[in-house]
């Protein structure tokens, strides 16, 4: 019997996590061990809700590598174009909490993700999908990232796939010009646009979320979402505008919740709702992530935001 294709394809960097956990009761710190990569969260938040799903990128001969597919072979990820490095190892990342709130530390120099590059991006793969999902990160990590990802939305547009793009920005990995530059010109080929108050803050100079709206739907996607943590997110099209507000929580850790928003907002999509609903969706999955710790582990199914949002 064949199987039925993604859906759902993805493409960028994955990492194992070390999530700082409460100090014991004799002052000891512990990390828990947890998984985490922006476009494979956001993978993995879509296939919790019911989508058919798969992920490109490279990991190492190694076991946070091994760990890392053990988790989306258990999530029902494709992995048939996940590429097995003998010689480089996989990216790994802790993550502390304090007064601050969640700060991240990464060790991705090099690493194989960074290697995954335009001739291992598999074209009839994202031709059968229906959506392809990409970041600021899985551009930013390499030229070789930045050019895999530049051959997997050619692809894309030559076949009519949807495509979502999340900014991501982080400064360690380029410069606000050049992720500009950069981003800005595959945003102009996207469908749908995620950026944040603050990624796009720092990318576009403008601080108010209209005017972001704005200067992202000139650029060309048709839906644009810009994402404000805890208080909310604002969804644009051409012809409207809607405040998300935030779902009540409790939270403890936000590591991925903008991940989860992502993954879970186009999932809803997919199945079909409107972009409204789709957003208020993704807003109840987001905060629920908050309420337990790690990227991946307190991503909600479909099942659990479905009865938040009918009980909260």
């Amino acid at each position: 019997m064949r199987t039925a294709s993604p859906e759902f394809v993805a493409i960028g960097e994955p990492m194992l996590e070390f999530n700082q956990a409460p100090l014991s009761a004799d002052g000891r710190g512990y990390f828990l061990e947890g998984f985490g990569g922006d476009t494979s969260n956001a993978t993995i938040a879509a296939a919790r809700q019911g989508v058919r799903t798969a992920y490109l990128t490279a990991i190492g001969d190694d076991w946070p590598g091994a760990r890392l597919m053990d988790l989306w072979q258990a999530e029902g990820v494709d992995v048939s174009s996940v590429k097995r490095d003998l010689v480089r190892q996989t990216g790994v990342y802790f993550v502390t909490h304090g007064d601050r709130g969640h700060e991240f530390l990464h060790y991705r120099r090099n690493s194989a993700a960074s290697w995954f590059g335009p001739d291992d991006v598999p074209a009839g793969l994202i031709a059968r999908a229906k959506m392809l999902y990409v970041s600021g990160i899985s551009q930013g990590i390499s030229e070789s990232g930045r050019d895999a990802v530049v051959r997997a939305i050619a692809i894309a547009c030559a076949h009519k796939v949807q495509i979502a793009y999340d900014t991501n920005y982080r400064p360690k990995l380029w410069s606000p010009a050049e992720a500009a530059s950069v981003m800005h010109a595959a945003i102009a080929q996207a469908d749908i646009a995620l950026p944040s108050l603050d990624d796009a803050t720092i990318l576009t100079g403008l601080t108010e979320p209209d005017a972001i709206a704005d200067f992202y739907l000139r650029l060309g996607p048709r839906i644009v979402v810009v994402k404000n943590g805890a208080a909310g997110a604002l969804l644009a099209t051409p012809d409207a505008r809607v405040q998300i507000p935030p779902f009540a929580c409790n939270p403890v850790d936000a590591t991925g919740a903008g991940d989860t928003f992502c993954g879970s907002f186009l999932a809803r999509l997919i199945h079909g709702d409107a972009p409204e609903a789709a957003a208020r969706y993704a807003a109840c999955a987001a905060a629920l992530k908050c309420e337990g710790y790690g990227a991946v582990a307190a991503i909600p199914t479909r099942a659990q935001v479905l009865h938040a949002m009918e009980t909260r």
